[in-house]
């Protein structure tokens, strides 16, 4: 969709893209609206929400909030499904100095637009930043969720690296594409999300934000964690199940091996292109398979849910990241032409 960008100057661009979520995306511009910046140094802010192919009532939830609204809310309608398309869309109509990105079921703390934008305001070498996101349950967390280790949390979008701030490049880390702002600048030089890498409908592929921030180490750019920069985050009572978490640590199988023939250095500085493989996997990931069955065996004993499901996970990532690659080896697509 083609967008002519906005000739107001503005700090910030709030971007929302959305799908088929009408009845928790009042709530999120509500929690928007009630924003508190910082009065002797006021942003200059508006909200943009695309509205990605919806069949609900989402445009009038929009709609029905703008004459209102404490700054500009824009509604745009991006008809090719696909949550990096709707993305690319909302970038392409703004021109604000910061975008801050976040979704469509969320909460904000009052402080969080000040929070997540000041960083980049006050020291120029700053690119990005990120925040901690919570839980907001639909239904009480299953027993089989540990609450004291993070290893799952990111099925769900939650995230809290702690109290203190950090830039991200030192701990080998990224913030949530559901809270996170990045320098406009930045996204002019490296480009935006990736169609091919991110969520289409109800699919569970996505590294559309992990391949960006892939480009964005590679030219040296450096983000901040904000402790600040908080926000509750929605989790249905549909995700917290056995088979919705296989069903995503097997899709994140196989979205981090198409990023990584992309991508093969990793965050870990590991260039997966010079270790050894197997059918294309790397060899030490069977070590760690090998490691998880036997834990998930000695969890299973023990009468441990939690550990259990985590070693169950990584083998459900384990069997993901095989498949994919083992589709790709260079044989096959030779058979294929054949």
């Amino acid at each position: 969709m083609s967008v002519v960008r906005m000739t107001a100057e503005l700090d910030a661009t709030v971007l929302i893209c959305t799908y088929n979520r009408a009845d928790l995306l009042g709530d999120t511009l509500d929690s928007i609206a009630r924003s508190r910046v910082n009065p002797t140094a006021p942003l200059r802010w508006n909200v943009i929400v695309v509205d990605n192919n919806s069949k609900d009532d989402t445009r009038a939830v929009v709609e029905s909030r703008i004459k209102g609204y404490p700054v500009e809310l824009m509604y745009l309608f991006e008809p090719e499904q696909g949550k990096s398309n709707a993305l690319n869309t909302g970038l392409a109509a703004t021109s604000a100095t910061l975008i801050v990105f976040t979704d469509d079921d969320v909460r904000v703390d009052e402080q969080w637009l000040e929070a997540s934008c000041r960083p980049m305001l006050d020291d120029p070498t700053i690119d990005y930043t990120g925040g901690p996101v919570f839980p907001i349950w639909e239904t009480p967390r299953p027993e089989w969720l540990d609450e004291r280790r993070s290893d799952l949390w990111g099925t769900l979008a939650i995230l809290d690296y702690g109290p203190e701030r950090f830039i991200f490049e030192d701990k080998r880390r990224v913030p949530l594409g559901a809270n996170m702002a990045v320098r406009r600048s930045l996204i002019d030089r490296i480009g935006g999300f990736d169609p091919k890498l991110g969520r289409t409908g109800e699919s569970l592929l996505g590294q559309e934000q992990a391949e960006f921030f892939c480009r964005s180490r590679a030219i040296g750019a450096r983000g901040i964690y904000v402790p600040d920069a908080s926000l509750h985050h929605h989790v249905p009572a549909k995700r917290l199940t056995r088979s919705y978490f296989r069903r995503w640590w097997f899709w994140k199988g196989i979205s981090k091996s198409v990023l990584e023939v992309r991508h093969p250095v990793t965050e870990l500085g590991v260039d997966l292109s010079r270790v050894p493989k197997v059918a294309g996997v790397p060899r030490f990931m069977f070590g760690s398979a090998i490691h998880d069955a036997l834990g998930w065996l000695k969890a299973s004993l023990a009468r441990d849910p939690a550990t259990r499901m985590r070693h169950e996970m990584m083998l459900c990532y384990f069997a993901g990241y095989v498949r994919h690659s083992s589709r790709n080896l260079p044989w096959r697509e030779a058979t294929k032409s054949s």
